[in-house]
C-alpha cells in the first residue's frame, strides 16, 4: 500500500489507513509489516509517520524481518526518530517472536523428517552470527526428549566433544540422536570438519547403541539434511 504524504500526521489519516485503529477493526493479519513495526515505535520523527520511518528501517534490511532480528541498539539508534528505547521495544518484540517459534517443539514432538529438524532448530540458529552445534535426544519413536547445545563457537567453526554428546544420551536414555549446527555465512554445503564429525559420531554412537540419525545443517538460506543426501553412509 503506498502511503499518503509521509509528513502528514498518522491521527489526520482515514481511521482505516491507521494502523493501531487498522488492526482493531480489520485484524493483526491485515496489517503490513511496516504498520506493524509502526505500532512498535508509536511516531516518527519531524520529517516522516511513524510508517515511513518504519518502511525506511525495513528497506534498510531489504524488507527481510531475520536481518532485522539480528540487529543491536546501536545500528537502530542511527535512523532518526530512534531512541535507545525504541530500539529497545523492536528488539524485544522480535526476540519474543522468535521465541514464539520455538515452541514448535512442543507441537512436533515426534520426528519424521529432516524439515521437522529444521523447524525445531531454525529460529534458533539461523540468526545467528557465530556457529553453535547442537543435538536432538529422541526416544525409540523418534519422539523428541530434549533438545541440548553442546558448544558455541566463532564465525567459521566450534568444537564438538564426543563424550559430551554421548553423555547427555546415556543420562536420558536417548535411543538415537540428531545432530545440527549453523553456518552463519548461509553457505549449506558440509565441510571436511562438518563430514569428519559427522563419520566420528556416527561410529560412536554405533558402539553405544544409540543412533545417528540425520546432521543437519541450517542457515537463513535453507536447510542442508546428511540423511537426505545419503551422506551418512552404511
Amino acid at each position: 500500500m503506498k502511503y499518503k504524504e509521509k509528513t502528514l500526521p498518522i491521527k489526520s489519516w482515514a481511521e482505516e489507513d491507521r494502523p493501531r485503529e487498522k488492526m482493531v477493526l480489520k485484524g493483526k493479519a491485515n496489517l503490513s509489516e511496516a504498520e506493524l513495526l509502526a505500532i512498535l515505535l508509536g511516531s516518527g520523527n519531524n520529517e516522516e509517520t511513524a510508517v515511513g520511518l518504519a518502511q525506511r528501517i525495513l528497506q534498510h534490511y531489504d524488507n527481510n524481518l531475520n536481518e532485522l532480528g539480528k540487529v543491536g541498539i546501536s545500528e537502530l539508534t542511527k535512523f532518526r526518530g530512534i531512541g535507545a528505547v525504541k530500539a529497545i521495544g523492536i528488539i524485544a518484540a522480535l526476540e519474543l517472536g522468535r521465541r514464539r517459534q520455538l515452541s514448535v517443539i512442543k507441537d512436533r514432538s515426534q520426528i519424521k523428517s529432516s524439515s521437522d529438524v529444521h523447524q525445531i532448530f531454525a529460529p534458533i540458529l539461523q540468526d545467528l552470527p557465530h556457529e553453535e552445534f547442537w543435538i536432538l535426544l529422541l526416544n525409540r519413536s523418534n519422539k523428541v526428549l530434549s533438545r541440548e547445545r553442546i558448544s558455541m563457537g566463532g564465525v567459521s567453526g566450534t568444537v564438538v566433544d564426543a563424550k559430551i554428546i554421548f553423555k547427555k544420551a546415556l543420562d536420558q536414555l536417548a535411543s538415537s540422536i540428531i545432530l545440527c549446527h549453523n553456518h552463519p555465512s548461509g553457505n549449506l554445503k558440509p565441510s571436511q570438519a562438518d563430514l569428519d564429525i559427522t563419520k566420528k559420531l556416527k561410529k560412536a554412537g554405533e558402539v553405544l547403541e544409540i543412533s545417528v540419525l540425520d546432521h543437519v545443517i541450517v542457515s537463513e538460506n535453507g536447510f542442508y539434511s546428511f540423511a537426505d543426501e545419503g551422506m551418512l553412509g552404511g
